[in-house]
């Protein structure tokens, strides 16, 4: 390695920042302007006044000062685009290779497969680096011998896969992708008849792989059966023996129902732990159970940040976006994500780094250490803050290298450790989770470790190759959807309503940008205040003929107009920007909106409820399983309503209610010709007619499975027609 060439490079968009910024002035000062109108209207005459009730028209206000209040928390994003280039080539030999830890969590083997888990252990094992210096650990959280099982399988069949991989240079090292599709055969035609008699011979072994873990799946395990929820730490080493391969811990934390487990950040702790007495690496790969690697090279990419000498000393984590293998053309969910892993990512990356993202993330070992390890810190403020292993506090050193390899007696001490790391008692009166490893005061865990880390000085980087490292699968059904957002919604929020509220917590300890990133997605799930407004308030007035805009002769109606307009533009103009189109923009508009008012509002009521005492915390684990007729919907682009009934019927009543006022607003607009004073609500209905067209075609067109029950149309008629009548009398008398 040249020590002179840099291993990683940054690079400033200033084209792309410049118009942003411009763009936020502007779009500043029409805000402004929308201000200082509806301000003057509470000073008129009050003669003047009274053809518009009071009470709407402040409920607009204040929606319009939610909505513009997180809009403009919204532009720390788009401040300072960075762009970053590694160079993996100038990395150190070998040898000169800090080690790396794999951390993997899987929780229901019948929600989340088996063999699709393997599938991801086994492409982290054959990640292009050194074997020795790799090691791949699964927290089961479900406790199951399958998964056990599985491991046992996925070590013997890697044996074979990795020689295959290193030798003939398989780049798509995930066995399942690759005999299976387009990346079946890697150019297999032209390396010849030696390699492709080979590679049939471990595509034979990978069938018999499947059917071995395939039937233990079904069988509830080989040789045993599935223990959950009430069981002591089982931890097991596979392959310790074997030096060039990447040894496989198996790690089942002990579980107790009277005793909370903090979900997956109790989990990533546990392995935190224990494998500090096993192996101790510096750095941390986190996975999530379906997230394979999709390229060998994200480590080496990895390391060219984290080594290098400008970025190294204050880099936390390097984190890898989130990409899917099973997104349709017609993404109607927004299953990509784009907006989180272009805009905003790209964004923090040129302030002090991205947000931790649950999966994909290259984490410094001593960073989730926090502040306490001190040359001078004695042994009784260690035990505070680490709990009661002196072995542990031993593995803080840098100096602390373990050793399995000494024979099964030395294993066997090492293991019994590590048991009682994983215990339940053992983060009793400790800093486990509230300083110290993945924070639990959110069920976003990921979230708030970063937004910690930030705010202790750490720094984060976006690593961006042009072929994505990891990919996972993606939600393809509403319901998944719901509850995925819910439960996020309920956790931002958590983190905006605690004691780490980043108007409290973190204007002194970190840069004011990135602390307004964090600001805006804590509070990013309000949107459900004036969405929910939006989408009744001005509805319910012109239904009734009661204008809360301008008139379109008003020098205040191009201010209104251009508002709306310049957010929805500048919307289109990121996505054409990131290589999307005309249809990816009314896809995420329109589940922009579903959100706002079903999982953003049942989020944060969720979060302020446990914060109450009113509910426990609860996490429910993605389904991983997908079934074909949902699957075939979401190909065709058409939504899935099998959802819960209260959230269907809202979706629905909403819709309904915009049907509703448009057509009563077009009546009046022909009727009494007063379209000046009503045309912006009218426009504003349309637009939401339009995006709930989905909701429209699954009441009235379809005949699928999907469709919306007639029940729940006929129940969400007739509710809406009841707030119309209520709206009417309470507007009018």
């Amino acid at each position: 390695m040249d020590n002179s060439l840099p291993l990683q490079l940054s690079h400033v968009r200033k084209s792309i920042s410049i118009i942003n910024r411009t763009y936020t002035l502007i779009h500043s000062t029409a805000l402004t302007a929308m201000l200082y109108y509806r301000v003057s209207f509470l000073f008129q005459n009050p003669e003047i006044r009274s053809h518009t009730p009071t009470f709407p028209w402040l409920l607009v206000f204040s929606g319009e000062l939610i909505l513009s209040f997180i809009w403009l928390l919204g532009q720390a994003y788009r401040w300072r685009y960075v762009t970053r280039t590694s160079f993996p080539e100038r990395l150190p030999d070998n040898k000169h290779l800090p080690a790396i830890d794999v951390f993997i969590c899987t929780a229901d083997p019948k929600r989340q497969p088996t063999f699709g888990v393997m599938n991801t252990v086994i492409s982290a094992m054959a990640l292009d680096y050194p074997p020795e210096k790799l090691h791949v650990y699964v927290s089961d959280d479900g406790g199951s011998s399958v998964t056990l099982y599985g491991m046992k399988e996925a070590w013997a069949f890697a044996r074979l896969w990795l020689p295959f991989c290193c030798t003939h240079g398989i780049k798509t090292r995930c066995p399942e992708v690759y005999f299976s599709g387009a990346e079946d055969h890697e150019d297999g035609e032209l390396r010849g008849n030696e390699f492709l008699e080979e590679r049939q011979k471990i595509k034979i072994e990978f069938e018999l792989f499947r059917e071995r873990v395939m039937r233990a799946n079904e069988n509830c395990g080989a040789g045993g059966d599935s223990i959950n929820g009430d069981h002591a730490p089982i931890i097991e080493v596979i392959g310790e023996e074997e030096a060039e391969m990447p040894i496989l811990v198996y790690v089942s934390r002990e579980k107790r129902p009277s005793h909370p487990h903090h979900f997956k950040a109790g989990a990533l702790n546990v392995l935190l732990r224990v494998s500090s007495m096993i192996s101790n690496s510096p750095y941390i790969l986190v996975l999530d159970c379906d997230m394979y690697c999709n390229d060998p090279s994200s480590a080496r990419q990895a390391m060219c940040c984290h080594l290098d000498p400008k970025l190294s000393p204050s880099l936390a984590f390097v984190q890898f976006p989130q990409k899917f293998h099973n997104i349709s053309s017609n993404d109607i969910y927004d299953s990509l994500i784009r907006s989180a892993f272009t805009t905003v990512w790209e964004g923090m990356d040129g302030l002090d780094g991205p947000v931790l993202s649950g999966t994909g993330f290259y984490m410094k070992r001593v960073a989730l250490y926090g502040t306490s390890i001190q040359d001078d810190t004695n042994l009784t403020e260690l035990r505070q803050t680490f709990g009661y292993s002196d072995e542990f506090i031993k593995s803080l050193s840098q100096k602390y290298k373990p050793n399995i390899s000494n024979g099964r007696d030395s294993l066997a001490g090492i293991l019994r450790e590590a048991q009682l790391l994983a215990s339940c008692e053992f983060e009793n009166q400790t800093k486990w989770g509230e300083e110290v490893g993945f924070l639990y005061h959110s069920v976003c865990e990921d979230v708030l470790t970063g937004y910690n880390l930030h705010c202790k000085g750490w720094t984060s980087v976006l690593c961006l190759p042009s072929r994505p490292q990891f990919l996972g699968s993606s939600i393809t059904n509403l319901n998944d959807l719901l509850v995925q957002n819910t439960r996020c919604a309920s956790g931002l929020v958590d983190i905006g309503i605690s004691k780490f509220c980043p108007f409290l917590y973190g204007p002194l300890k970190t840069s004011f940008l990135q602390n307004i990133c964090y600001a805006e997605l804590s509070f990013f799930p309000f949107y459900f205040l004036p969405v929910w407004c939006f989408a009744t308030i001005p509805q319910l007035c012109l239904f009734n003929g009661i204008p809360l805009y301008p008139e379109v002769s008003s020098s205040f109606f191009v201010v209104f107009a251009f508002i709306f307009l310049s957010a929805l533009s500048k919307h289109l103009w990121e996505v054409m920007l990131t290589g999307g189109s005309i249809r990816t923009w009314s896809n995420e508009q329109r589940i922009w909106m579903i959100k706002s008012v079903t999982t953003n509002l049942y989020g944060s009521l969720d979060s302020i409820m446990k914060r109450f005492g009113m509910r426990k915390a609860s996490f429910s684990p993605t389904n991983k399983i997908s079934d074909s007729d949902r699957v075939k919907l979401y190909q065709m682009g058409k939504f899935d309503f099998r959802i819960s009934k209260a959230v269907l019927t809202s979706m629905v009543t909403l819709v309904v209610l915009n049907i509703a006022a448009f057509i009563a607003g077009v009546a009046r607009v022909i009727v009494f010709g007063n379209w000046e004073k009503l045309l912006m609500q009218v426009l504003l209905s349309l637009y939401i007619f339009i995006m709930g067209s989905p909701v429209l075609e699954g009441m009235i067109v379809r005949k699928d499975k999907g469709r919306i029950p007639y029940s729940i149309t006929l129940f969400s008629v007739v509710l809406a027609m009841v707030v119309l009548t209520l709206g009417s009398v309470v507007l009018l008398y």
